[in-house]
C-alpha cells in the first residue's frame, strides 16, 4: 500500500473555505508487531489500537509532545500495519496552508516532513480513526497515473531504521530534505 499512496491526493475540508488538496510524495511503511520501530510492536496499546483495525483509517499520534504524525492503516482487520505520511505537495489551498504554518518557506516545502504535513493540513488527534476511503473531513483520492518511485531506509527512528521502507516520488522537490540516494528505482504499482 505504501507504493499506492505515492501520488494519491489527500483532501481536507472539501467544499469549505479551508479546503486543501495535497499530492502525497513521500511515505514510510511500518510492519506492525514484527517491526520494532512500529507502535504496534508492543501489541494493541491504547495509543496504537487503531492500527489493529480495518485498513483505510487514519492513525494520528503526537510525536515527542510537539507535533502530530498521520498514518494510513493498511493491514487486514486485527493485523496492525501502517504507512506514515512524510511529505506532500499542495495542489489547492496554498494560502490556507501558509496561514496554518505561519511560514514563508517555498511552496514545495510547505508539507515536507510529517509534522509540517499535519500542521499545514490541520490534522490532529481528533482526526484519529477517520475513514479515509469515504468523503469526510479528511479522505484520499487514488492516484490517476503511475509515478517513478525511489526507496531507501526510514529516517528519524532508532530501531530498524536501515530497512528500505521509505518510498518517495523520484525527483519531487516536496520530498524531505534528508532524502537519501535511492536504493532501488522503479515505477509505482
Amino acid at each position: 500500500m505504501a507504493h499506492d499512496l505515492i501520488g494519491a491526493e489527500l483532501v481536507v475540508d472539501a467544499g469549505t473555505a479551508e479546503e486543501v488538496r495535497a499530492t502525497i510524495v513521500e511515505v514510510e511503511a511500518y510492519l506492525g508487531p514484527e517491526d520494532p520501530a512500529s507502535h504496534a510492536f508492543r501489541g494493541p496499546t491504547p495509543r496504537a489500537s487503531i492500527m489493529f483495525g480495518p485498513a483505510g483509517h487514519l492513525y494520528v499520534y503526537l510525536s515527542y509532545g510537539m507535533h502530530h504524525c498521520a498514518n494510513v492503516v493498511c493491514g487486514p482487520d486485527g493485523s496492525a500495519s501502517a504507512v506514515l505520511l512524510r511529505a506532500a505537495g499542495v495542489t489547492r489551498g496554498e494560502q490556507v496552508v501558509r496561514r496554518r504554518r505561519a511560514t514563508t518557506v517555498p511552496s514545495d516545502r510547505l508539507l515536507s516532513g510529517p509534522g509540517n504535513l499535519c500542521r499545514g493540513l490541520a490534522i490532529g488527534a481528533t482526526d484519529n480513526g477517520l475513514d479515509l476511503c469515504r468523503p469526510g473531513r479528511v479522505y484520499l483520492e487514488a492516484r490517476s497515473r503511475e509515478v517513478p518511485l525511489s526507496s531507501g531506509p526510514r529516517v528519524g527512528i532508532s530501531r530498524a531504521a536501515d530497512l528500505p521502507l521509505r518510498f518517495w516520488w523520484t525527483g519531487r522537490p516536496a520530498v524531505s530534505r534528508n532524502a537519501v540516494p535511492p536504493v532501488k528505482k522503479g515505477t509505482g504499482q
